[in-house]
């Protein structure tokens, strides 16, 4: 029986030697982060929302950055006139930040992105669209942080994120040569499955034909079409009908939405950018993209102080044929 670290654990080419950072693992949980956002689209908006009603135990401050100034300075406004009653909780400190201050920061969050097709677009996958769209920006701050020396997390929450992640790594390691710093693999981590998972436990509440996705269900892989939901990872009870049927409902979860004229970016926001590095934050299990044995690759995790840790549970052989699908699928991406 194999587990997640067996993914691509047999290819020797195209590796990045895996490094630990650590100034940023180093620091205890106990430590409020400070936190600046790039990008003050629908998603960045939410996402700076969500970390400002919810980053009272983990969340110090939060930085706004977008091009857009009017936005930017909206959003400082608002966000800073969110306050509770009177000796009510801690809500972190919002503030605009400039260009040379994106990164004095313990996490950056990439929320910035050049293009989501329109709802009339007839764009077979959105994903791939705002891949080409979007790795030439993350790849220009990727490399504005490494110039800058940074040694925080540096996190993926625009889609593609598995992709994006890789884009900044690649940009970030081009800049040794030039300033003989870069950015390492650990450093970066993309924030886009936890959607995935909760779009399977929407449906899975729906109907009893995926109840057990509830108790011993997983997510694995990109945010997507290359998806893996799995209803358990038990091999008694793992279904690969049922998983592959419920696969399909999540994966086309954003299109049902988008038929009904929105753009699906509420639970993004939530479910895979402020509830996921809440989570990191605190060193509790959650699901994101991490480097996995040369690429970056979704799963269950969680941070330590030495540290990111797999979920090593045993796969039945049958999901874990699908996820060398999905992993050989962005690999030749990436690669080819």
């Amino acid at each position: 029986m194999k587990t997640i670290m067996d993914l691509g654990a047999s290819r020797k080419e195209n590796k990045v030697k895996k490094q630990t950072d650590p100034c940023w693992l180093c620091k205890t949980f106990d430590d409020r982060k400070r936190i600046h956002l790039a990008g003050l689209g629908d998603v960045g908006q939410n996402v700076a929302l969500g970390l400002t009603l919810l980053g009272e135990e983990t969340v110090e401050s939060i930085g706004l950055y977008d091009l857009n100034e009017a936005q930017c300075h909206r959003m400082e406004t608002e966000l800073s006139q969110v306050m509770a009653p009177p000796e009510g909780r801690r809500i972190p400190r919002v503030t605009m930040i400039s260009q040379e201050e994106i990164f004095d920061c313990d996490i950056f969050l990439f929320c910035a992105t050049r293009n989501v097709p329109a709802l009339d677009s007839r764009v077979s996958d959105v994903r791939m669209a705002q891949y080409e769209a979007n790795k030439e920006i993350v790849a220009l701050y990727a490399r504005m942080a490494a110039k800058a020396g940074y040694c925080g997390l540096f996190v993926v929450v625009s889609d593609p994120v598995d992709l994006l992640c890789m884009a900044a790594l690649r940009a970030g390691q081009e800049e040794q040569e030039a300033t003989g710093r870069k950015l390492t693999p650990d450093q970066i981590r993309g924030c886009g499955l936890g959607v995935m998972n909760a779009r399977a436990a929407y449906y899975a509440k729906k109907s009893p034909e995926f109840s057990l996705y509830l108790k011993e269900g997983r997510a694995f892989g990109p945010h997507g079409k290359d998806l893996v939901i799995a209803n358990s990872t038990d091999p008694e009870h793992y279904d690969d009908s049922i998983s592959r049927k419920l696969t399909e409902l999540a994966v086309n979860a954003n299109m049902e939405v988008r038929a009904l004229g929105f753009k699906p970016f509420l639970a993004p926001a939530m479910s895979s950018a402020v509830l996921t590095i809440l989570a990191l934050i605190k060193g509790e299990w959650q699901y994101s993209a991490a480097w996995l044995n040369g690429l970056y690759f979704g799963a269950l995790n969680r941070q330590t102080s030495a540290g990111m840790e797999w979920e090593i549970c045993p796969l039945p052989d049958e999901l874990f044929a699908r996820l060398e699908a999905s992993y050989e699928s962005l690999r030749k991406i990436l690669w080819n």
